[in-house]
């Protein structure tokens, strides 16, 4: 009886299990092509702004003003690329069984983390004390560096 119970409990945390994986991949990959259509998007839009607006006939402000639009529009397109690339290494993690455990700790990490971020590769407690320890890091090198440089 006990033993038909275990087999019964071990078979419902294999279909848990499979679950967890089948939803969390579905996620990933959902991020993953929203990402790509818009990093294509703002591809194209960078493409065809840069062909339709030439610097002819436009004063120094007016150039200084697209020169800073393009500026954003790169760095947006740099920053979703590397959120692209985060989703696909926590993609490679999932399907290598590495996928939801803290890098840290090892602990799982939480579901609600792992839905608002899906590419976490901490818990939230190890996050907050590397994020602790980088702000300790820039204060004490705020403190070390001198007010003014006593050369001038």
């Amino acid at each position: 009886m006990a033993q038909a119970q275990f087999a019964a409990t071990t078979m419902d945390d294999v279909a848990s299990e499979r679950d967890r994986y089948d939803e969390l991949k579905a996620m990933l990959e959902s991020r993953r092509l929203v990402l790509a259509e818009e990093l294509n998007g703002r591809l194209r839009g960078v493409r065809d702004g840069a062909t339709e607006r030439p610097h002819d006939g436009r004063d120094f402000g007016e150039i200084a003003d697209t020169d800073v639009q393009d500026e954003i529009q790169f760095t947006l397109l740099e920053m979703k690329a590397e959120i692209l690339g985060k989703v696909n290494e926590a993609l490679a993690r999932l399907e290598d069984g590495r996928y939801g455990h803290c890098h840290e700790c090892g602990d799982e990490i939480a579901a609600p983390r792992l839905r608002a971020l899906p590419f976490a590769v901490r818990c939230r407690d190890c996050e907050s004390e590397r994020e602790l320890d980088a702000m300790r890091t820039q204060s004490a090198a705020r403190r070390a560096a001198p007010l003014f440089d006593a050369r001038t």
